[in-house]
């Protein structure tokens, strides 16, 4: 989905910097290129060798919120740490706001923000500090730099003067954005970004984030909560053992399951499962039964009758259509190989 960008800048927004003027010219249909990406981390002494990527193609849409999830282990580390360039790829092509990796290596790095999922700051630097540092590293001039308002955006002004080691674990996580975002990169990578991040945090960043893609930046996030995944990624890829599995935008994907959930509340309690074939039926704590079916093959009428044959009275009941997380469970971990999750 391509985002609008609206004629106002909100306060928090980056402003125009020589990075984002130039990568902007040019406008590439995808922010990210990744075709028969392959990273084979050879053989040790102690363990084999081991593919973490087996022909990856990704194509990133410019002006996306674009979800790269996966269960751990399948490759989603290693295919960020290739675009910032800590890891070397086996084979294949990427491209980065149309700049090769291998050809514009230097042009492709400073078109990406990565935000990891390690905590990678100085704790004797203060927040102030330590973005002035990361901007002197990507040459932005001392009057172009927005240290200021990152840390305004970032609600860490008020500790801007403070050592970061005293900062909490969610402050951090957002100080490593606003470093991300110092050179005002187009694509901007989150790898799991809200982790230890209380609520009310999280709701903050995602607020700037998204102020962040109405301006055209580019977000690629990996997460384990997919209710953020489902709630603001425009597509969606699943990665599992190295490979793709689905690439698509989050309506199509959700429609991949044919089924939905009956979920009857009975007048009286029941002590077993009645006997509803062909539908499958199970009971849940809280006493009532949710009996799921194919929508290809039956409707909520059906469904209905059958619970009324075996003599169940219903008080309540409601539907439940399928999320993000019971696609994602079908495609990882109830697919036939799942992923090791100790393998990288």
């Amino acid at each position: 989905m391509q985002r609008n960008t609206p004629a106002g800048r909100p306060a928090c927004a980056p402003a125009p910097s020589p990075v984002m003027t130039k990568a902007s010219m040019e406008l590439p249909d995808y922010a990210i290129e990744a075709r028969g990406l392959v990273k084979v981390f050879p053989a040790s002494k102690t363990t084999p060798a081991k593919t973490a990527l087996d022909g990856v193609d990704l194509l990133i849409p410019r002006g996306s919120i674009f979800g790269l999830l996966g269960p751990n282990g399948a490759g989603k580390s290693t295919f960020i740490n290739i675009l910032a360039g800590l890891c070397r790829k086996t084979s294949g092509t990427v491209k980065i706001w149309g700049r090769d990796i291998d050809i514009q290596p230097r042009d492709a790095r400073a078109a990406i923000g990565v935000v990891p999922q390690e905590i990678t700051v100085d704790v004797f630097f203060t927040p102030r500090e330590s973005l002035e540092v990361q901007a002197g590293y990507y040459g932005v001039p001392k009057a172009e730099r927005r240290t200021d308002e990152l840390l305004e955006a970032m609600g860490l002004s008020d500790k801007a003067g403070a050592y970061v080691r005293q900062l909490s674990g969610g402050m951090k996580r957002r100080l490593m954005v606003a470093k991300a975002m110092v050179h005002n990169p187009p694509v901007l990578i989150l790898d799991e970004p809200t982790a230890g991040v209380d609520v009310e945090l999280r709701r903050q960043l995602w607020a700037y984030v998204e102020e962040l893609n109405a301006l055209g930046v580019t977000i690629v996030l990996t997460t384990h909560y997919l209710e953020e995944a489902e709630e603001l990624c425009d597509t969606i890829a699943i990665v599992n053992r190295g490979k793709v599995v689905a690439c698509e935008s989050k309506a199509s994907l959700l429609r991949r399951l044919d089924t939905r959930t009956v979920v009857v509340t009975p007048e009286q309690p029941l002590s077993a499962v009645p006997q509803l074939a062909p539908f499958v039926a199970k009971l849940r704590p809280d006493g009532s039964l949710a009996v799921a079916f194919k929508t290809a093959d039956a409707g909520v009428e059906a469904v209905l009758n059958a619970v009324r044959a075996a003599g169940v009275h219903i008080k309540d009941l409601s539907t439940e259509d399928p999320d993000l997380e019971d696609v994602f469970m079908s495609l990882t971990y109830d697919a036939a190989e799942t992923v090791d999750p100790t393998a990288f």
